[in-house]
């Protein structure tokens, strides 16, 4: 990926299974709606089984990581998530791309060798709606730093 502002970039497809949202919900987000069949149609949100949005997020990051991978990219670290929206439920079935846009780019402090890469993702499903939507800083090396 390109780290100047307004370059963009896009992921991978992802096809979200109904096992891995169980799995996901059972280990780390046992909510009803994330479990039940009967509970997620009832409620007045989801409808149906979905996603929790943690897993959505880690799902993300194995996107942004293949991209930065296949771009040749060599992020040293996270600095940090600023903010993050779940816009519309994930639903098993549902096939996710992540759309990266870099919004900033700030020297590093105290480290001049390094530099904070203010990334926006948008995370959208196979109708092209967007559901999910974060902001994160990521420290790359400096531009032309070994």
């Amino acid at each position: 990926m390109d780290l100047t502002i307004g370059a963009k970039a896009r992921s991978r497809e992802y096809h979200v299974t109904r096992d891995e949202v169980l799995d996901f919900a059972r280990k780390y987000d046992p909510q009803p709606f994330h479990l039940d069949d009967a509970v997620a149609e009832a409620h007045p949100i989801f409808g149906r089984l979905s996603a929790s949005g943690w897993h959505t997020c880690a799902i993300v990051m194995r996107l942004t990581v293949d991209s930065w991978t296949r771009d040749g990219e060599r992020p040293l670290g996270g600095a940090g998530i600023d903010q993050i929206r779940w816009l519309k439920p994930v639903y098993p079935g549902d096939t996710l791309t992540a759309e990266f846009e870099v919004k900033d780019v700030l020297p590093g402090k105290p480290r001049p060798d390094m530099r904070i890469v203010k990334i926006e993702t948008t995370t959208f499903n196979q109708y092209g709606e967007p559901v999910m939507r974060h902001l994160s800083s990521v420290i790359f090396a400096a531009a032309g730093a070994a």
